[in-house]
């Protein structure tokens, strides 16, 4: 494609990374939504009860997260510009699910802020990050 200027061999490091991510993501989001029965016995009560109390959008807006920064990460690999909006779709969906999460339910309360919220933070700082890459990508016009 015209316009593109060759990448350097850490762009293709970190693609690499951000797709391995995005592969981590789906499948936990499939564990998750595959999980048996007796994984679900095993549960705590309140995560039972949270698992079943689950509104279906909030269903959607995890895989949306999930399925959307794969499908950026893949858009890095293929150094097309769509990285970047496919990228902010998917850190809406990550604010939508985790702020529901945060607002609507006594989760931080129940298992403490450290636990409730640590990893939460992580993913919505890596979707942060892979929206600033891919823009970054695109200035140096590495993806166009």
């Amino acid at each position: 494609m015209a316009g593109r200027l060759k990448p350097p061999i850490w762009f293709w490091l970190v693609t690499i990374v951000i797709l391995a991510w995005g592969a981590m993501g789906i499948f936990a989001f499939y564990a998750d939504r595959t999980m048996d029965a007796a994984a679900v016995a095993r549960m705590s009560d309140y995560d039972r009860n949270f698992r079943v109390n689950q509104p279906a959008w909030e269903i959607w807006a995890y895989a949306v997260a999930v399925w959307t920064g794969f499908i950026g990460a893949i858009a890095l690999l293929v150094r097309s510009r769509h990285a970047h909006p496919v990228f902010v779709v998917s850190l809406v969906a990550v604010v939508a699910l985790f702020g529901w999460i945060f607002v609507a339910t006594d989760m931080i309360a129940v298992k403490g802020p450290l636990v409730a919220t640590g990893f939460p933070i992580f993913i919505a700082v890596a979707a942060v990050a892979q929206i600033w890459f891919a823009d970054y990508a695109r200035k140096r016009e590495w993806i166009g």
